[in-house]
């Protein structure tokens, strides 16, 4: 049943005046709020049509702000990299300074002086290595909870307790293998008669990794004394694995380049390599047709192919096959009487790239123990006598010099190409000594314990835009580093004095020129120079990021004046004109009020 409501004359207009003064007050109470907040709304639906441009403006502020909170940590991770390779920088020109300025003193006490810096450098050096920015490790890739470097004494000494090798027992047994059992960088010396020969190592991979090579000779100008070299064949090397490799399998292989030296490549084997991929090889159906990939692999890397020792975990136990070759020999002869001044001219090749000329002179009488100058005899037999035991003397002198000083630079080069990854850690010598060991020595010191990507800066990035990265990850690793770690440890762990104490200048000078050029920079500026330009450019992109996302949220901030904030003034000036509007109208209604029956009838 409805119900028809009572209705009276007047009482639209009462009602109507009362919603009014209602609305009038939340008009009112919005107002007050705004004035006390400073927000048109405190929901996005009372934004009206303005909630769009909010909503998307307030997604942009909040992207703005995540890049500018990743850069500011950043940043000083950046500062931090940089600052280290600064020093780095400082301690390679220091060494450097010391070595070259010590070649040209007569000093006998300076050697040990520039050891001693030297071993302050590594320590400072390993210092700014470890590094942190917060509790992240600058140098270690993304291994950021891992000390990357290992410590100077462990890195010189190893740790005995343990079975483990540091710097100095490779170059002793670097030492050891170059210079051969006589002494003399494992030459084969015979005299008969008037003739004397000189033969490389019948080994041919001896003859590829150590010892001297015979480059040349030059007899007296007369013809009294001549010397023919024949040239030695090299043997056919093939890498050969015993087990096919799984795919990410890594293997280290050594080629001898052209000018002598050797280069180290670690290399990937791969199900599907990347096509003209420099760094991986593809898997075969067997281990003789992977083997036959990596080897063409090789030959387009430099050295095409003369490869001189491999190695890797066992499996897939990589190594290198040695077939053929034959050495070079050296024939010296004494034709006749030599006159006071005759000279013999020998070049003799070092696997570190570096070649040493012995230049032996003739004289009306010489030390037996002499290594530059033979006497003349009295016939070209005893001549050749007196000749061959000078050139015994000159080469056991240049084996323990310039080839004992192209050991320990090679060595401590090895150490530190040594890394965590399986089958990558430094080239050891093999047991019988004519070659290095084809399977990983787990016995050797790996110095660095961090990430080991191909790729250090992209091990840590920072998104500073949209679609803008800013790539600041470091290893300690990476070549130009461990080109420094070599250096100054070469030095550092060497002691120049020879069994009697006395200094041994002619080895210090042959280690220094050696350690002096591997801290040189290299003249397309690719070592530390390149790492800090790389740090340098992060640190201008970030800051360049920086000033954008600033710019941008300042921009998206006032886009939102008077969509999501309220102008004092305006609503000040509404707050007031409400307050004089309601005032009116709570005095009309007051007055309308007072009217009565009887007021009406009167």
């Amino acid at each position: 049943m409805s119900t028809i409501l009572p209705f009276a004359a007047g009482t639209y207009r009462f009602d109507r005046q009362a919603a009014s003064l209602v609305g009038m007050k939340t008009q009112l109470d919005d107002l007050s709020r705004q004035l006390a907040t400073g927000r048109a709304a405190e929901t996005y639906g009372g934004l009206g049509p303005g909630r769009t441009t909010s909503l998307s403006a307030h997604a942009a502020i909040s992207a703005q702000d995540g890049y500018l909170a990743a850069i500011t940590p950043a940043d000083t991770r950046v500062k931090l990299t940089s600052a280290s390779l600064t020093q780095l920088k400082t301690l390679t020109d220091s060494a450097r300074s010391n070595l070259n300025g010590l070649l040209v003193s007569q000093n006998q006490a300076l050697p040990a002086t520039s050891v001693q810096l030297a071993d302050n450098n590594l320590s400072a050096a390993i210092d700014a290595l470890n590094q942190q920015a917060g509790d992240v490790y600058v140098f270690s890739g993304r291994a950021t909870d891992t000390r990357p470097v290992a410590s100077r004494e462990l890195i010189l000494n190893g740790d005995p307790a343990n079975g483990l090798d540091g710097v100095k027992a490779l170059i002793a047994e670097q030492k050891r293998a170059d210079l051969g059992t006589d002494g003399n960088g494992r030459l084969t010396q015979t005299a008969s008669g008037a003739d004397v020969t000189l033969t490389e190592d019948g080994n041919a991979e001896a003859r590829a990794n150590f010892g001297f090579t015979l480059a040349g000779a030059t007899g007296s100008a007369g013809g009294r004394i001549t010397a023919g070299l024949t040239a030695g064949t090299a043997a056919t090397v093939t890498p050969a694995f015993a087990e096919n490799p799984t795919d990410g399998t890594r293997v280290r292989v050594a080629v001898n380049l052209p000018d002598g030296s050797q280069a180290t490549y670690d290399l990937t084997a791969r199900t599907n390599p990347a096509a003209g991929a420099a760094d991986s090889f593809a898997i075969g159906a067997s281990p003789d047709e992977t083997a036959a990939n990596l080897q063409a692999l090789l030959k387009t890397l430099p050295g095409e192919g003369a490869l001189a020792s491999a190695q890797s975990a066992s499996p897939p136990g990589l190594s290198a096959r040695f077939e053929g070759g034959s050495p070079a020999s050296l024939g010296l002869s004494v034709t006749g009487t030599p006159e006071a001044g005759d000279t013999l001219t020998l070049t003799l090749g070092l696997h570190d790239g570096t070649t040493t000329t012995l230049k032996l002179t003739a004289r009306g009488s010489a030390d037996a123990a002499s290594a530059t100058t033979f006497a003349i005899g009295a016939s070209p037999a005893e001549t050749a006598a007196n000749l061959s035991r000078t050139l015994s003397n000159a080469l056991k002198s240049a084996a323990g010099t310039e080839l004992a000083a192209s050991s320990a630079t090679r060595a401590a080069t090895n150490f530190f190409e040594g890394a965590p990854a399986a089958g990558l850690a430094p080239r050891r010598v093999s047991e019988d000594g004519n070659g290095y060991a084809a399977q990983a020595d787990a016995g050797t010191v790996i110095w660095y314990r961090g990430d080991d990507s191909a790729d250090p800066r992209g091990t840590a990035t920072v998104q500073v835009g949209a679609s803008r990265t800013v790539a600041i990850g470091a290893q300690a690793n990476e070549a130009a580093i461990r080109t420094t770690l070599a250096g100054l440890a070469a030095v550092a762990a060497e002691s120049f004095t020879d069994a009697t104490g006395a200094v041994d200048t002619a080895r210090f000078r042959a280690t220094a020129e050696r350690v002096s050029d591997i801290l040189t920079p290299d003249a397309d500026h690719s070592g530390l120079e390149a790492l800090g330009t790389d740090f340098g450019l992060a640190a201008s992109s970030m800051a360049n990021a920086k000033s954008i996302a600033s710019a941008t949220r300042a921009t998206l901030e006032n886009s939102l004046d008077g969509i999501d904030t309220a102008s004092t003034e305006e609503v000040a000036a509404k707050l007031l004109g409400l307050q004089n509007q309601l005032q009116a109208s709570y005095k009309v209604t007051s007055m309308l009020s007072e009217m009565s029956l009887v007021n009406y009838i009167s």
